[in-house]
């Protein structure tokens, strides 16, 4: 069973911070996102919130 998520990402690098919808399935969010406009795509912090 997939639920609706709402995840809030913000990159501890520079600072961006991105609001985005997604799905958690088996214990995974999948929200497609990949990396920050600075390239980082290790060092963020996820927030997850139900809809």
């Amino acid at each position: 069973m997939e639920t609706r998520v709402k995840v809030t990402i913000r990159c501890n690098i520079c600072g961006e911070k991105f609001v985005l919808r997604g799905r958690r399935e088996k214990g995974a969010i999948d929200t497609g996102f990949k990396q920050c406009i600075c390239n980082n795509a290790n060092d963020l912090d996820i927030e997850e919130h139900s809809l």
